[in-house]
Formats: structure tokens, sequence, C-alpha cells
């Protein structure tokens, strides 16, 4: 039996267009509307026949609907949820693919009284945006982590995980606040830093531009990809977990002046220290399968 019947899934980037196909591809039966702010974007969705319905609005899209799931920037949250509100069924799941869950949570429950409100994040993307970027293995071998409400009902809960499973994902359960925390760590400094780096980069007075795309070393590569990602997502992102990335980015502060100061001082021992403690974090990602050894120059 599916876990759920007729899914509207409202924003058709990336995540939403890989939902859209993954779906598809794992629950072929699984009635599937969807839609889009951007004319553009609904029109390419019905050219790539990614659903069986193109609705022009949101409201539209979610009538009947026992699953509805939010792709779109974090702080266009509050809109869609009051556009379908007076829509939505009762029995209604509503859910989202946000980096960040306790504002969502709290938007969506004070604009969805009554509703299934279910935050959750399938922590896996790239840095292309769009629906002809999507595709339907993203979510395969990667975590959902899902943020069910103190009082959320657990059957509802267990139907939203399940969902997740079939296409592809493993799912763990995590308060909002906490998954906030995390994902500062690993998600939101990064791309920060990369931000602050490629920035920085571009606006060195002694190299030129064209010096440093054409001599980009392998790291630098890296840090432009993640700089690539979605603009209005990302700045979202930090405008709605700023407490966790600024208290997280402080520590960060504190660690670098201690590295500007090993190096100054010429105290390799302490480089080395830290350079071999990193180095096993990122044979522990190798080994949890969140990444293999293989090559990828400038991914």
């Amino acid at each position: 039996m599916l876990p759920f019947a007729r899914v509207a899934i409202i924003g058709m980037g990336l995540i939403g267009s890989s939902l859209a196909r993954a779906i598809r591809a794992a629950m072929p039966t699984v009635q599937l509307v969807v839609s889009d702010a951007d004319a553009a974007v609904r029109a390419r969705v019905a050219e790539l026949g990614l659903a069986d319905d193109v609705a022009d609005g949101a409201g539209a899209a979610v009538v009947d609907a026992d699953l509805v799931i939010l792709c779109v920037p974090v702080g266009a949250m509050a809109a869609v949820a009051a556009d379908i509100a007076p829509e939505l069924a009762p029995d209604t799941v509503v859910s989202d693919v946000g980096s960040v869950k306790d504002s969502v949570a709290r938007v969506l429950g004070a604009a969805l009284p009554g509703v299934h409100v279910i935050p959750a994040h399938p922590v896996a993307g790239t840095e292309k945006s769009g629906p002809d970027a999507g595709f339907a293995q993203l979510f395969h071998g990667r975590w959902c982590i899902i943020t069910p409400p103190p009082r959320a009902d657990a059957v509802m809960v267990e139907r939203l995980a399940e969902f997740w499973r079939r296409l592809g994902a493993k799912v763990e359960m995590m308060d909002a606040a906490h998954h906030d925390r995390v994902l500062a760590v690993t998600s939101h400094l990064p791309h920060l830093i990369a931000y602050s780096i490629v920035g920085t980069a571009s606006d060195l007075e002694a190299v030129t531009r064209g010096e440093v795309i054409k001599y980009s070393a392998g790291g630098f590569r890296d840090f432009t990809r993640i700089a690539a990602s979605d603009p209005v997502m990302w700045r979202d992102v930090f405008l709605n977990n700023r407490e966790a990335v600024l208290e997280l980015l402080g520590r960060f502060t504190e660690d670098l002046v201690a590295l500007q100061r090993a190096i100054r001082w010429g105290d390799g021992d302490t480089l080395e220290a830290l350079f071999t403690r990193t180095r096993a974090i990122r044979r522990s990602i190798i080994d949890e399968g969140q990444d293999t050894e293989k090559a990828d120059f400038g991914r």
C-alpha cells in the first residue's frame, strides 16, 4: 500500500523536480500535481512530463492532496502556506525540504492550524538549480531528517518516513532546533566560508580574475562549486538560522586565529596535529558511505 496516493509539490527547482522524478520511478501510480511561481518553469515542467498536472497556482495544486511538499526557499514558506491553507483537507500532511527546520516548523504551524505539519530535510543536492537539474537518484543512500513537532500524529510521521524510504533515502528523526545546530556545522558554515573565499579571490587587486580562473587548484575549484549554489535559497538559510550560524562562526573565528598564530610562530606540531585529526574525519565520511575515494577533480 502506498503511503500517499496524491502528492502535490510546490516549487520545481532541483529538489522539487528530483522529487517528481523519484516518485515517478518508485511509486508510478501516485497522482502527482506540481506548481511553481515562475510561469517559464511551469511550462518547462509540462514539456518534461514530470507530473500528471501542472497547476497555475499553489492553492490549485494542493486540492485533494494527502501529501504536500513545499520545495521553496525558507523565506517564502509563510506566503505559500497562506496561499494553500484554504484548500487543505484536515488530514493532509504538509512537509518541506528546507535546510532550516525550527523557523519552518513555527511558520507552518502558525499558518496551518489543524493540518499535520511535519517538516523534513533531505540532505542531498547539487550546486545546480531548475527543473532540468533534477534526477531520480538524488536521494538514494542519503539521509532525510524528519523533525516532527512534539504532538505530531505518529501514524502520519511514519507514513512520511516510509515515503522517503521508498525514494531510497535513509530516515532519521531529530528535534528541529538540534537539526539546525547540526546543519550549521555540516552545511551552512561551509557554504558561508565558500562564498567568502570565492568573493575574496575575485576582489584581490594583486591577482587578476583571469589568473584565479586559469590557475584554480582543486581546493578552490571545490569552493567555487559550493559557492555556485542558489543565492536566494542560501540567503534565506542564513537569515533563518542566524543564531546557530553566528554561534558557530564565532567558534570558527577563534580557531582560525589560533591557526594564524601557529603559522606566524612556526608551530608545526600544532598544524600537523590538526591536519591529522581532520584527515580522520574525511576517512569517517567515506566509511559512512557519504562520499567515495574516487578521484573527482573540480567536481
